[in-house]
């Protein structure tokens, strides 16, 4: 029978726990006092902090057996904890410096799964770029479904942060990363269709889902180059440039043409699921990428691809001037 977490101390587990944080990433200047006392210190450099949170709870934000028969691994919601988190450090132009975790879980819970969480982790923290991260401690408590909160710390090395606030009219509205695919993957995993069957560029859409790929190295970039507003794409393209819009009290026009070309390689697993792609690229979150508004003087921009404009006049979003109908996701919608 496979060990559970109801069969060791918190001591053991945590012991299990910290060596497969901490392979393969260096210690950072910046940790004063790491594990191990009843709070980590951090030197900083700048004089600034950002700080972000996030959580994941069990049947909310995931499921440990999807329809599709996919079963969702420890070391899945262990790379989403790392990559949603340094997304949002990322999106005020920032690095992240440390990140500490708290693991709710329940007795029955296999220990294998959660040193694959771990693994997860410190996968994401290197594979995604973010050197200069460290884990730096954390919580184990038990309750009745597992839930993992992360909170992210960043250096904005000296730079201003990119507020979603500062978007000009004339600007051009830039994007890194991906829109859309999370979505497609979440759609497969929820459909009838077997995980097992799916071809190779439907499992790279699920992929998308349970280890998103942030593009953290476009976050600094865009502040370097002087991007006037940025924020990370977590809860679908249209709600999350309302957001931006509504800071700055602009429009943002983005160009179907652009949109269209985001949502053809969709198209297969479109097909597949009875569904028009359009609806994940303008509607999907969770991919985590960045949408950001630059000078025209600056593009074109490395990483980034145009996508619209800001207006002037009223605020908020539209489509080739006019209005969509997909608004995105919302957290406490029915």
């Amino acid at each position: 029978m496979p060990l559970t977490v109801a069969q060791l101390s918190e001591s053991d587990l945590l012991e299990r726990i910290f060596p497969r944080l901490r392979t393969g990433i260096p210690w950072q200047e910046c940790v004063v006092v790491g594990p191990g006392d009843d709070a980590a210190v951090l030197a900083v450099a700048d004089g600034r902090v950002v700080v972000s949170i996030d959580t994941q709870v069990q049947d909310m934000d995931f499921r440990l057996q999807w329809p599709s028969g996919y079963h969702t691994t420890g070391f899945d919601v262990g790379w989403k904890a790392a990559a949603q988190n340094l997304s949002d450090i990322n999106a005020m132009g920032g690095r992240a410096t440390s990140l500490a975790v708290s693991l709710t879980l329940p007795g029955s819970t296999d220990v294998q799964w959660v040193e694959d969480l771990a693994d997860g982790l410190n996968a994401a923290i290197r594979q995604l770029g973010a050197d200069g991260c460290s884990v730096i401690g954390g919580d184990i408590g038990a309750g009745a479904q597992i839930a993992v909160t992360a909170a992210v710390t960043g250096s904005l090395e000296g730079r201003k942060p990119v507020l979603r606030s500062g978007a000009q009219p004339g600007d051009v509205v830039v994007l890194a990363g991906t829109v859309g695919r999370a979505a497609a993957g979440l759609a497969l995993l929820e459909s009838t269709h077997e995980y097992s069957s799916l071809q190779a560029e439907h499992l790279n859409l699920v992929q998308n889902q349970c280890c998103p790929l942030p593009p953290l190295a476009a976050g600094p970039a865009a502040a370097e180059a002087g991007s006037t507003a940025m924020l990370d794409i977590s809860d679908g393209l249209v709600k999350d440039a309302q957001r931006l819009a509504s800071a700055s009290g602009v429009r943002i026009d983005f160009d179907p043409e652009v949109l269209s070309s985001l949502a053809e390689p969709l198209r297969s697993a479109a097909d597949l699921l009875g569904i028009d792609p359009m609806e994940w690229v303008l509607g999907g979150g969770e991919d985590h990428g960045l949408l950001a508004t630059v000078n025209p003087i600056v593009m074109p921009l490395p990483g980034f691809t145009a996508v619209g404009s800001v207006k002037a006049g009223s605020k908020g979003v539209t489509i080739g001037s006019q209005s969509p109908a997909n608004v995105g996701w919302d957290h406490f919608a029915d």
